[in-house]
């Protein structure tokens, strides 16, 4: 993604519109992302491997398979394949 190159970019006193225009997209899709640099799907994504973390600061020894079914306990959505 390009969007955090053209917020340094902006930093550093180069015009958003050039950064936009010289990469190769909307101005419009930049100040977009800014209002909201994180989606949804990311926080999700950083909440469940914090307790992951946890789980497995809690009890090193245990495995994924483990760690799979606590976090499915606490409510989080869980994808394993198991051989």
């Amino acid at each position: 993604m390009m969007f955090p190159l053209v917020r340094d970019l902006a930093v550093a006193g180069v015009p958003v519109a050039v950064a936009c225009r010289v990469l190769g997209f909307l101005k419009q899709a930049f100040y977009q992302w800014a209002a909201n640099p994180v989606s949804a799907r990311d926080w999700q994504e950083a909440e469940l491997l914090n307790a992951a973390y946890n789980i497995h600061a809690d009890d090193p020894e245990f495995g994924h398979r483990f760690i799979a079914d606590e976090l499915c306990a606490a409510g989080h959505l869980v994808s394993e394949r198991r051989v």
